[in-house]
């Protein structure tokens, strides 16, 4: 069977399902409908993130002030210094340090931090193990609202020692998790996980979700991108917004899109992908993301890759996927290569460099390093610019195979006489009787 004549079709128009509110291909990304799917010390980091890495001069000086405003809404007045510096009076006076607003934070603090310090004291004079845990509980909490996620870290730690019960072994491995996500610390993140997965009460449909989902953001932190996809497909749809502090619903559908395209065979694409009613839902928040899956799984690579090529822009500005999104691309594309090659015994580049929107001296370059990597068995024409599939030689691989089943049957034959002639003549009985 060759292929010489069926060129891609062009990408169909994202379908169904609700708009997507924050990938937008092009120039229509939204930096305050983005920013609003976060919460907390997560929303300014990734608008500071976005402002450092976007090239237009507009999206850069919207982030900011988005930033500028989300610092007021914490307690982190040295955040708000950050985010100051990083405006550098590009937004006129009404942006520079709110003088008044971080004095009286640090008023209040102070007087906070002695507070929480001595009710600890006394909790631990007085040896009531829920008291200290609360103790240590609300200093954490503390340190984190202000910035301090070391001192946080360890305070949410020291109340493992004083949890009495499921729950609150589950609530210290989720602040724990918090933390260390903003640490840039998975290997905590992936250790608190199991902790809190392996706590004998079934753990409640939300905080099982958000278990999962960070799961699978340490995971694609440390390039483990099957697992990633697996832990980002089992998320449940509870997690809606719950878990704003850390991800997004829709940072669940792309994550867990592109980690599956980049990692799962075409079964395993069907079968946890397409066919997965809970991730299916997901999906529907980014109809680019679901009509890109849906095209690689039909054999729409063109289409597929259009997609891939317009969102690319907006996901270098995600906080947590822009560091492997070359890499996740590259997989991407080389899965498509070899699914396109390997049903044919031969395959025309020039038709094949149509599909994937390249030139033929490119593509042959990457059908090269794809078949010294062994990933394609195939030869190129470059002449002719034909790539010829290596097919096995199924006539001399039968006959082989019949011979083989013919040796072993005589063989067997063979056995069978002999043990027949020797229990004939009784030869172990005159044996012993001569023996003897």
């Amino acid at each position: 069977m060759d292929i010489d004549d069926e060129l891609p079709t062009a990408p169909a128009p994202a379908g169904g399902g609700e708009p997507s509110q924050a990938l937008l291909s092009g120039d229509q990304f939204d930096v305050e409908v983005y920013a609003a799917q976060y919460s907390g010390r997560t929303r300014v980091a990734r608008l500071l993130f976005i402002a450092g890495q976007c090239e237009s001069e507009q999206m850069r000086l919207d982030a900011l002030r988005l930033a500028y405003e989300g610092s007021l809404k914490g307690e982190d007045t040295a955040l708000h210094r950050d985010v100051v510096a990083n405006i550098a009076g590009r937004l006129g006076p009404r942006y520079a340090v709110d003088q008044a607003w971080s004095d009286a934070v640090e008023r209040r603090s102070l007087v906070r931090k002695d507070k929480l310090d001595s009710e600890l004291s006394g909790y631990k004079a007085n040896m009531v193990k829920e008291s200290i845990r609360m103790g240590y509980n609300d200093i954490g909490d503390f340190h984190y609202a202000h910035g301090h996620l070391s001192e946080a870290l360890k305070s949410y730690i020291r109340t493992r020692d004083y949890c009495t019960t499921s729950k609150h072994v589950v609530q210290m491995c989720l602040n724990v998790i918090l933390v260390s996500v903003e640490l840039g610390q998975f290997m905590h993140v992936s250790n608190y996980v199991s902790k809190a997965e392996q706590t004998p009460d079934d753990l409640d449909p939300v905080i099982l979700a958000k278990l999962r989902a960070a799961a699978g953001l340490a995971y694609l932190e440390t390039n483990k991108y099957k697992l990633a996809a697996r832990k980002f497909i089992e998320t449940g749809l509870e997690l809606r917004n719950n878990y704003s502090e850390v991800i997004s619903p829709q940072d669940v559908a792309v994550y867990g899109a592109l980690c599956a395209l980049a990692s799962f065979d075409r079964s395993e694409l069907k079968s946890k992908v397409i066919d997965n009613y809970n991730f299916r839902n997901f999906l529907e928040l980014v109809p680019e993301v679901r009509e890109l899956v849906n095209d690689f799984y039909a054999s729409r690579y063109g289409s597929c890759l259009g997609y891939l090529e317009k969102l690319k822009s907006n996901l270098l500005l995600d906080i947590h996927l822009h560091e492997h999104l070359e890499v996740l691309y590259k997989d991407i594309r080389h899965k498509a290569i070899i699914q396109y090659t390997f049903p044919f015994i031969s395959v025309d580049l020039n038709t094949m460099a149509v599909a994937f929107k390249t030139t033929v001296s490119l593509l042959e370059k990457e059908l090269a390093a794809l078949i010294t990597d062994n990933k394609i068995q195939a030869r190129i024409d470059s002449h002719n610019k034909i790539l010829y599939a290596n097919h096995a030689d199924q006539r001399n691989g039968t006959f082989q195979r019949a011979l083989q089943t013919g040796n072993e049957f005589e063989r067997d034959v063979k056995f069978m006489l002999l043990r027949a002639n020797l229990l004939k003549h009784e030869y172990n009985q005159k044996a012993a009787e001569k023996r003897v």
